[in-house]
């Protein structure tokens, strides 16, 4: 369904006079996300997501209904005033909406693309409501992505004067960026400390570039050092220098811990030591970071050359594993997953976008165990087909295998992606901090630890969470720094 250009015109006229009623908005259509064809970018690494027009996105904000209660906002982990910055879309005011966003979000254009906004923002919709549909919700995420476009490079905010105080951040995720940025803003000496040689996280290390381009994210590092802050490389808080050493030595008189959790979980079935299987972790890795993908191209990081793939998993990670796939020239690539399609975490859009790309999805199914060939390579998986039963702790029904059900996969690579825990290393190294029998840190309110000015968010408080839950946990936190820091 589309609009003629006619009424598009009329529209237009109506919002500039103030005039655009309830039915006008519920009569203007869904607009969909232009994306590349299926088949063309299973070949190529480029964004598959193209992002709004202008007209597209004054539309798109014209279905807003304004509601003075703004129920959205209650599904916003940070809060962002989304009445007024989609209000500002409507009015072709692109400047003063991006100004709003970044009142509460500094990674807009991340967050537009990689953030669960149907389960957030978007589900508590009333026009999504009205239609008794989240995905005919505003598609809020999508024109936040369209303005944070229309702006590279963010504005450089205010720095207080100097206060002489240290502020050491660990990791340089989502929660870790915005933990920096406004410890710094607050006119403290930051510096961020990254495992890897490049800083961003899971942003680069996790999520493919037809997700989220990296050049993206480096414009938020960018801003971060324009800002003043130092990000340090290959430094291992637990093993380069403690938290302990950090601030007993080097004079850091706060820290935050935002490592995230990036230790794979592994089904402990038989076959998983062959050669051929992969944690997510690891696969996506190489592919995101060490560039794989362009193996012998200018990258010395290989990668399986796999012709055969299974992943097992129903997540977002999941998803990015089968689709990286693909683009690196498997000709077959199955998605097993123990649930219903119902039940996956993942996106829709990315189980769209999956299956329009080809990979075969197999339901209802696990694999039982991992076979291998005399040279302890991949050849083949069997699996167990499954039914649903009564609902677990989370609420979805537990899958029981049916008996006698086996049969047989044939793959050459196993990429595992069922979810990862917290790394140990920062629990092995720092006595004082309180863990939770998953190897959590736990913080209180504050997200203040039990180790005087060490402070946490993010995975490694949340487990596996969102990109934008951890951007909240940063923005508390760094509050709570910046008032620990001014009582001395």
């Amino acid at each position: 369904m589309s609009l003629d250009e006619a009424r598009l015109h009329e529209l237009l006229q109506k919002q500039q006079a103030g005039q655009v009623k309830a039915k006008d908005r519920y009569e203007i259509p869904s607009q969909p996300m232009p994306a590349q064809d299926a088949v063309v970018r299973r070949s190529n690494i480029n964004e598959v997501a193209l992002g709004y027009t202008e007209t597209q996105a004054r539309l798109e904000a014209m279905r807003c209904l304004q509601c003075k209660n703004a129920p959205c906002v209650e599904g916003c982990p940070v809060r962002i005033r989304i009445r007024d910055f989609v209000a500002a879309i409507a009015d072709g005011k692109y400047d003063e909406a991006l100004a709003i966003i970044r009142e509460n979000s500094l990674l807009p254009a991340v967050c537009g693309r990689v953030c669960p906004q149907e389960v957030q923002c978007q589900e508590t919709c009333t026009v999504g409501r009205k239609f008794k549909d989240v995905d005919k919700s505003v598609s809020i995420g999508r024109l936040e992505r369209f303005v944070a476009d229309r702006h590279k490079g963010g504005l450089l905010p205010k720095i207080a004067p100097p206060t002489g105080k240290k502020v050491a951040i660990i990791g340089s995720g989502p929660g870790g960026i915005v933990c920096a940025a406004d410890t710094r803003r607050a006119g403290h000496d930051v510096t961020v400390f990254e495992a890897f040689h490049k800083p961003g996280g899971v942003m680069v290390y996790g999520i493919p570039e037809f997700r989220l381009p990296k050049a993206i994210v480096q414009e938020e590092i960018d801003v971060l050092k324009k800002m003043g802050v130092k990000i340090v490389c290959n430094f291992i808080v637990g093993r380069t220098r403690t938290i302990g050493d950090l601030m007993k030595e080097d004079g850091f008189d706060a820290v935050y811990v935002g490592v995230g959790a990036g230790l794979p979980r592994f089904m402990g079935i038989e076959g998983e030591q062959l050669v051929g299987v992969y944690s997510a972790n690891e696969y996506l890795t190489r592919s995101n970071l060490m560039r794989a993908y362009a193996f012998g191209k200018g990258s010395d990081t290989p990668i399986a050359q796999s012709k055969r793939v299974a992943v097992v998993g129903g997540g977002n990670v999941a998803m990015d594993a089968a689709r990286t796939a693909v683009r690196l020239g498997a000709e077959k690539v199955y998605l097993v997953y123990r649930r219903s399609e119902k039940e996956m975490p993942a996106r829709v859009e990315e189980v769209h976008h999956a299956k329009e790309e080809g990979i075969e999805f197999h339901i209802l199914q696990n694999p039982k165990r991992i076979l291998g060939n005399e040279m302890g390579h991949v050849v083949g998986i069997e699996c167990l087909r499954y039914e649903l039963g009564e609902p677990d702790d989370s609420g979805r029904r537990r899958p029981v295998p049916i008996d006698g059900s086996e049969f047989m996969l044939d793959v050459d690579t196993v990429i595992v992606a069922i979810g990862n825990g917290a790394n140990p290393l920062i629990q092995q190294t720092t006595p004082e901090l309180e863990f939770n029998k998953w190897g959590n840190v736990i913080v209180d309110e504050k997200c203040a630890t039990s180790m005087k000015g060490v402070y946490a968010g993010g995975d490694i408080v949340l487990g596996a969470a969102t990109v934008i839950l951890a951007m909240g946990q940063g923005r508390i936190a760094a509050a709570a720094i910046n008032e620990y820091l001014a009582k001395g």
